[in-house]
C-alpha cells in the first residue's frame, strides 16, 4: 500500500500545518541487509524499544530529493560509496504526536512526507563513521548495525512504522 502522492511544491496541510519536505534511506550491503542506526537523542524521548531507523532528513530549499538523499547519508553515517538501486514511485506521509508537534518541531509542522531511495552500499565497513559528523552537523545515532529488512517496522517509533512497512514492501526485491 502506498502513501498519498506529494508534491513538494505544494505541501499538503492538515489542522493547518503542512508537511516537512523528507528524504529517507535504505542503505543495502551486499549481504541484502539494511543499515539501521540507534537514535542520538540527548533528550530522552526516544523509546529505547524504538529507538532505531534508517537515515532520513529534510529537503533543504531549491535541493533535489536525490541529492538531499545522497547528503543526509553522508552527513549521518559518513557513507558516500553508493550506487542508486531504486526510487520509490510515491511520496510516503506520516503525522507526528502531539507532542512532537510541540515540541520537537515547534508547532511548524504536522508531520514528514518522505521520498524513499534504495542505495547499494559498495564501501567497507570501516567507512561508516557515526560519531564525528561533518562540522556543522550533529550526530544523529550512537550505534549501528546490520539488520534483516522484515525486522525494521518493529524497531521504529510506533508513529513512523505504517512507513516503513511500505518502504520495506517497496523495496523488498532488493533486500534479502
Amino acid at each position: 500500500m502506498q502513501g498519498p502522492l506529494y508534491d513538494p511544491a505544494r505541501p499538503k496541510a492538515i489542522e493547518g500545518l503542512p508537511y516537512r519536505p523528507c528524504v529517507g534511506i535504505m542503505l543495502i550491503n551486499a549481504e541484502g541487509l539494511v543499515w539501521t542506526g540507534r537514535r542520538h537523542d540527548g533528550h530522552g524521548k526516544v523509546d529505547p524499544g524504538y529507538a532505531w531507523q534508517m537515515p532520513q532528513g529534510g529537503i533543504d530549499a531549491g535541493e533535489d530529493p536525490l541529492e538531499a538523499a545522497r547528503r543526509e547519508l553522508y552527513e549521518e553515517t559518513s557513507v558516500a560509496s553508493v550506487s542508486l538501486l531504486a526510487e520509490a514511485p510515491d511520496w510516503f506521509l506520516y503525522d507526528y504526536p502531539a507532542d512532537v508537534i510541540a515540541t520537537a518541531r515547534r508547532g511548524k509542522f504536522r508531520g514528514q512526507a518522505q521520498k524513499w531511495f534504495a542505495f547499494r552500499f559498495e564501501g567497507d565497513d570501516s567507512e561508516i563513521n557515526i560519531l564525528t559528523p561533518p562540522e556543522g552537523h550533529s550526530q544523529e545515532f550512537s550505534d549501528w548495525r546490520w539488520e534483516d529488512a522484515s525486522r525494521l517496522p518493529g524497531l521504529i517509533v510506533p508513529f513512523k512504522r505504517r512507513v516503513y512497512e511500505e518502504v520495506v514492501a517497496t523495496f523488498a526485491h532488493l533486500t534479502r
